[in-house]
């Protein structure tokens, strides 16, 4: 869900450029102001989609090193190596928003 909120928000920030400029072309301010407000409208949905994905991706890397350790001290090699995965995989997922 957050790369698709990402992407709509990305979308409506672009939409909003094009709208803002295109009412400067023809000279009309309410054109312009309609698309600023779209823009900042669409980045404040992508910028909420990145923060949230950053969230998940932390979480995700402190319950893999949760796991990695529970595998260690136990003597479990495949949790241990799960748990490095699933930490891994949150810190891509959290620098991928960043």
């Amino acid at each position: 869900m957050g790369t698709m909120q990402r992407g709509r928000g990305l979308a409506k920030e672009v939409a909003g450029k094009v709208q803002k400029r295109a009412g400067r072309l023809v000279g009309s301010r309410s054109t312009e102001a309609k698309g600023r407000a779209r823009e900042e409208s669409g980045r404040e949905e992508r910028e909420s989609a990145e923060a949230k994905e950053r969230v998940k991706g932390r979480v995700q890397e402190v319950a893999g090193r949760v796991q990695e350790r529970v595998g260690r001290a136990v003597g479990d090699d495949e949790t241990e190596l799960r748990g490095t995965a699933r930490r891994a995989k949150g810190a891509l997922r959290r620098k991928a928003n960043e």
